[in-house]
């Protein structure tokens, strides 16, 4: 019962805010990056963080969350409220990355750090090591959460599969938390979207997914792995194209419309369309942790078909 009520909360403040945000001219301008055409209200992801927060407070007090779980998912509402400001009136740089560095030492402090690096062949356990790897985890899958947010559906619908699939192979009611606060958020979120999530809601999907990934990777190293496979879509998406370009020689700072999503939506793809096609990738990686025994061969399949993917689209839209 208290679940279904989150998902009506994150509906309703959703809701809410749209109305708020078209009243007050909150609106999503259209720029040369965007993929959209008309000026949409943004901050949805207020609902999101509202929700998952709410939720989070409820599983505390409940006993149903790890305290050290709890703490340093809590400290997500500092990127929140930072994003939020940053949504409305550009924040620097220099700002952004201080603030995500803060909230990316609290996170390791409050899980008590990442114990090790389990890479088969060979252990890290130096812990200068393993916590200097995981605070630029973190500010990296902050980064590129909100890289990856361009289109109708596709951030919301990448953190409802992540939620889905963490609660089917690890168990845990906030995967069903964070669910439901996607889920009343996505429903008008949907292509054509009435409102997008900003960068209030990108950057705390992108913190939670990291905290979720050193979490586990705690309890059994090998999860690690697990998470990396989850979120292979997003993460091998961002990280190949800004190697690209960077071999082109390009300013990596400057905006642009070269991630995989934007390339099948300038090929001809509609949203929907592009948003569909990354769930069945995303079912497809879930497959393989699901059924294989073996971490390492869920990793390799699943880099092999991210490869193969982004081959594909080089053929719709060519990088350039």
């Amino acid at each position: 019962m208290v679940y279904i009520l989150l998902f009506f909360l994150s509906f309703m403040l959703t809701y809410f805010i749209k109305n708020y945000a078209i009243k007050k001219s909150l609106l999503a301008k259209v720029t040369d990056r965007s993929s959209h055409t008309v000026a949409v209200p943004h901050g949805g992801g207020i609902a999101i963080a509202g929700t998952w927060f709410t939720g989070l407070f409820y599983l505390y007090f409940n006993g149903l969350i790890q305290p050290n779980l709890f703490y340093a998912l809590l400290i997500g509402v500092v990127i929140s409220v930072v994003s939020y400001f940053d949504d409305l009136f550009e924040l620097s740089a220099k700002l952004r990355l201080l603030v995500q560095s803060g909230v990316a030492i609290g996170g390791l402090l409050a899980l008590g750090g990442l114990h090790s690096l389990d890479f088969g062949f060979f252990i890290i356990d130096n812990q200068i090591i393993t916590n200097l790897l995981a605070f630029f985890m973190i500010v990296w899958f902050i980064n590129l959460y909100n890289f990856l947010d361009g289109i109708d559906g596709y951030a919301g619908s990448e953190a409802l599969f992540l939620a889905i699939a963490g609660f089917l192979l690890f168990g845990g009611m906030h995967f069903i938390v964070l669910a439901v606060a996607v889920l009343g958020f996505l429903f008008w979120n949907w292509h054509k979207a009435k409102i997008f999530m900003g960068d209030v809601g990108s950057t705390l999907l992108g913190y939670t997914v990291a905290i979720f990934t050193l979490y586990y990777s705690n309890q059994e190293s090998s999860n690690l792995w697990v998470w990396i496979v989850l979120f292979g879509l997003f993460w091998f998406d961002a990280t190949l194209t800004l190697f690209r370009r960077y071999k082109n020689g390009e300013k990596l700072s400057q905006a642009h419309k070269k991630h995989a999503y934007q390339r099948l939506t300038q090929s001809g793809w509609s949203h929907d369309k592009v948003v569909i096609f990354s769930i069945l990738i995303n079912v497809v990686l879930f497959g393989f942790l699901f059924f294989l025994t073996m971490v390492a061969v869920s990793l390799l399949l699943s880099v092999l078909v991210l490869y193969s993917v982004m081959k594909f689209i080089d053929t719709k839209k060519e990088f350039e």
